[in-house]
């Protein structure tokens, strides 16, 4: 997403076409023409190219997800010391009570309403990261993300 788009709830998902739109269905059809030609032509070599072509989509999808878990625990980092700053004295002690998907959700909230969204989302428990991003009235945009 290119920064001078105003960022919201309704379009601030990242897709990495390079990834989403190249690697992944590149690997998905070599995955289905190797199962197709083990098949079709059964050999071992057939067999390996089945478990090579798994391999590849299992590089692939868990790269994505190491990144993503490493963003994460980035943002937890960020929200902590964030919140270490904007949060009133009586929440302070409860900082550590969020969880990593509240916070990744919270990291959209402007500063000024990061303290009452915090305060509404550790109260009611409120785990569901789209119901937290919805309750956001000031998008604060995140470019950076993977």
């Amino acid at each position: 997403m290119a920064e001078n788009t105003s960022q919201s709830f309704e379009n601030h998902t990242r897709i990495l076409p390079p990834f989403h739109y190249v690697t992944l269905p590149l690997l998905a059809i070599n995955f289905f023409y190797t199962v197709y030609q083990a098949v079709t032509n059964f050999s071992w070599a057939s067999v390996f190219g089945v478990a090579l072509a798994v391999a590849l989509m299992l590089l692939a999808l868990m790269a994505r997800v190491m990144v993503v878990t490493v963003q994460d625990r980035l943002i937890r980092l960020e929200e902590r010391l964030r919140m270490r700053a904007l949060l009133p004295a009586d929440l302070q002690p409860r900082i550590d009570e969020f969880t990593v998907k509240q916070l990744v959700a919270l990291r959209f909230a402007g500063d000024d309403e990061l303290p009452g969204l915090a305060r509404k989302v550790v109260d009611g428990k409120i785990e569901d990261q789209k119901a937290i991003k919805k309750m956001v009235t000031k998008w604060r945009a995140d470019y950076q993300r993977a």
